[in-house]
């Protein structure tokens, strides 16, 4: 079985790659994204920092990061369900008002605008083609709910490291 540093890896690079495909669809399929993307690509980074981060600490911090990696996917599965409502109700509005000035105040996406900064015309209710029959949100939800699994996995892994004899 996987030690809980390379799980901690393989979740972090998985996230990673999963933005560096949201910036594709952005900036080469100029797919826009709205108030609600650009937080689930808030949480993927999260994901991603805090694994890279825990992967190089002990045991103990490990499942830390692992716990925190839940908090953050949760919170990332909530936003792509909450997404995908509202584009199943057009009539009600994602928040694009509402959200729009105090999410591009926020540091990162001053830092890197081209990742976190939310387009003023993207609507959540856009609809783009599907990507092997899923929505956007959907491929979200799905990968949020992968990336969970996982990390809950690893939590609940033993160490058997110490019974081991040689």
């Amino acid at each position: 079985m996987k030690t809980s540093k390379s799980v901690l890896l393989i979740v972090a690079f998985i996230s990673l790659a999963i933005l560096g495909a949201a910036l594709y669809l952005q900036h080469v399929e100029n797919m826009q994204p709205c108030p609600l993307c650009v937080i689930q690509r808030y949480a993927f980074a999260a994901i991603a920092l805090v694994c890279l981060v825990c992967a190089g600490l002990p045991n103990g911090a490990q499942k830390a990061g692992a716990s925190l990696g839940i908090l953050a996917g949760l919170g990332g599965a909530g936003t792509a369900i909450w997404h995908l409502w509202v584009i199943g109700h057009p009539a009600i509005s994602c928040g694009r008002d509402a959200l729009e000035a105090p999410m591009n105040a926020l540091p990162p996406a001053t830092l890197l605008p081209s990742v976190f900064k939310v387009d003023a015309f993207a609507l959540c209710t856009t609809s783009y083609e599907p990507i092997l029959g899923l929505s956007i949100p959907q491929w979200s939800l799905l990968w949020f709910v992968v990336l969970v699994v996982i990390l809950v996995a690893t939590l609940f892994k033993r160490n058997n490291t110490g019974n081991r004899r040689y």
